[in-house]
């Protein structure tokens, strides 16, 4: 899969509904296809840096690369995922998933106070990125903090596109519905060419008619924004990112199917998100 560079926001303004799940979703599935990937963890917690199998030697993590933006090397400070030990023995190119660290120390950015100046620090350690020309990444995934403070607003500030994880619960779908209208009031004030890149439902129970009853609400209020498929509630999923591995890797006839339905996501971010885009812009 040949794809121009899309640096995607994960956010949600409620915690707890797995956006770091899905953030890591999506990163096994991009590894899966061959395509080359940054994960950036911005959320202070770092949880996707565990998720990653991250072992640092030495490197910078992503507050110390922000706190001074210009003279950030940000090729030298990612480190490779570690699951990447799961595809070695693969033929073919290697695979690139690289990780720019997550701390608690970006803490210091996560407030509702930051300037244009200071929301642009993340683009500009992007952009020293490819000095020589050539992107080394076709996807950046960033996975947000719950909120919508600095590092929220430096990570849109930074993207293209923005996607929601939500789940089929009432305070869920009105925080969704908070976050779209902070994009647009963001879009308008700030990047211009800023779009959402669609709604995931997560953590999806399928005997359960309060979520059935949601999953009619968002579709009625959010229309072709909510991707499909949902994401449904995966009882091994703790198990999984507790050893740090790629769903892709995990054995078990679960792992297969959530795997799968993080590769049809994975082409409506990376792919129909793109159209999708153009027509929100439009």
């Amino acid at each position: 899969m040949v794809l121009p560079v899309q640096v995607v926001s994960i956010s949600s303004l409620k915690g707890g509904v797995g956006k770091t799940s899905v953030t890591l979703g999506l990163a096994s599935a991009a590894l899966a296809a061959g395509i080359p990937t940054l994960v950036i963890d911005l959320d202070p917690h770092a949880d996707a840096s565990t998720g990653l199998a991250v072992r640092p030697d030495g490197q910078q993590d992503i507050g110390r690369m922000v706190k001074a933006p210009r003279r950030a090397d940000l090729a030298a400070n990612v480190v490779p995922s570690g699951w990447l030990a799961a595809y070695q023995h693969d033929a073919g190119p290697s695979p690139v998933l690289d990780v720019a660290m997550g701390s608690a120390y970006t803490g210091i950015y996560d407030r509702p106070d930051l300037g244009r100046r200071d929301l642009r620090r993340l683009s500009t350690v992007l952009a020293n990125a490819d000095r020589g020309g050539v992107a080394p990444y076709q996807l950046v995934l960033i996975d947000c903090p719950p909120s919508l403070n600095g590092l929220t607003r430096m990570a849109w500030t930074a993207s293209s596109r923005v996607l929601l994880v939500a789940e089929p619960g009432l305070f869920s779908v009105a925080g969704t519905q908070r976050t779209l209208r902070a994009i647009e009031l963001f879009r308008k004030e700030f990047a211009p060419a800023l779009t959402p890149a669609g709604i995931i439902a997560n953590r999806v129970r399928s005997g359960s008619n309060e979520h059935a009853y949601r999953l009619q609400e968002m579709k009625t209020m959010f229309g072709d924004l909510l991707l499909s498929p949902t994401i449904p509630e995966q009882a091994n999923w703790q198990q999984i990112q507790g050893a740090a591995h790629p769903i892709h890797q995990w054995p078990g006839e679960s792992a297969k199917n959530a795997s799968a339905l993080f590769d049809k996501l994975l082409d409506e971010v990376v792919t129909q998100g793109a159209t999708r885009s153009r027509m929100y812009r439009g």
